[in-house]
């Protein structure tokens, strides 16, 4: 099956929250809180199975930046400094779904 595409990518400040929609119909707001907590980098997920670390303390975190990543990812700079996630189009729609269920 193709993967889903995003057809845009739209961050606003007031809601908090990540809008996203993809070329399969699908489309999600995904909270700033959760893309900081839901990091892929090694600072949040570890270097392997069972190291993922539990982050709190983001209710209020922004998102001053966007990277685009090759083809295949966006990194996301946040205000408290983080900004080595690859938030990969896979992964923003897996998030998507884990909020919209």
């Amino acid at each position: 099956m193709p993967r889903a595409w995003p057809q845009t990518l739209r961050f606003n400040a007031a809601d908090k929250a990540l809008y996203v929609q993809f070329d399969d119909g699908a489309h999600f707001a995904i909270p700033f809180e959760l893309l900081r907590t839901e990091s892929p980098s090694a600072e949040v997920q570890g270097h392997g199975p069972g190291q993922k670390v539990t982050v709190t303390g983001k209710e209020n975190v922004a998102i001053t930046g966007a990277e685009p990543v090759g083809r295949y990812a966006v990194r996301l700079i946040f205000d408290d400094g983080h900004d080595s996630g690859l938030f990969t189009w896979d992964y923003l729609h897996t998030l998507g779904k884990s909020c919209a269920a």
